[in-house]
């Protein structure tokens, strides 16, 4: 895999405040930042702190962090985005106390799905997305343990996406993120492990 400079990507809103370092780098999320459309809530949050930067077809994405959940909806993860209405979201987040592995993928109306995974609470995690044709597939794991399979998502393979380190903070101030590593390469081999 190869870094991506964190000043290569253009931010979808600007957080509170952001800053780099030689481990990483910071990022404050405002409060009410969010990203969801309309399913059962009924409203449309486009608030997100997304870092993004081309996604080409063939490729996968890789963003890292110090996973420090606290509060209610605290999230980190990657962002991937077609466009207002068609994008995902995967990583975790803190729901009902507790830190769970998820995504959210948005066709117009936003879908959620979420594992529970408490026991990565202050490790280092990588949430991995790899594009190939007409599919994305999401890929997470906890330090140098075993991918876990999140979910495969259909992504127009002609479509222009962009993507790169996301968090929000739909319920509270002070919510800040350490992202440690942001990466390219190529597109996983297989759905499967042969």
């Amino acid at each position: 895999m190869d870094d991506i400079a964190w000043s290569a990507g253009t931010w979808s809103n600007p957080p509170v405040a952001v800053a780099t370092s030689e481990d990483g780098i910071r990022v404050s999320a405002a409060e009410g930042s969010d990203a969801w459309r309309l399913t059962s809530y009924g409203f449309v949050h486009d608030t997100e702190h997304a870092l993004l930067a081309p996604f080409t077809n063939g490729t996968a994405m890789e963003v890292t962090f110090r996973l420090d959940l606290a509060e209610q909806f605290d999230q980190a993860g990657i962002f991937v985005s077609v466009d207002e209405a068609t994008w995902i979201k995967a990583g975790v987040e803190r729901s009902d106390g507790e830190d769970c592995l998820g995504a959210v993928v948005t066709r117009g109306f936003s879908d959620w799905s979420l594992s529970p995974a408490p026991e990565w609470h202050g490790r280092l995690v990588t949430i991995r997305a790899s594009r190939s044709d007409d599919a994305l597939t999401v890929r997470a794991r906890v330090e140098d343990e075993p991918w876990r399979l999140v979910r495969v998502a259909p992504l127009d393979e002609r479509a222009v996406v962009t993507a790169g380190p996301m968090c929000c903070a739909p319920s509270r101030p002070g919510f800040e993120v350490h992202f440690t590593a942001w990466q390219t390469g190529p597109a996983d081999g297989s759905l499967h492990a042969d």
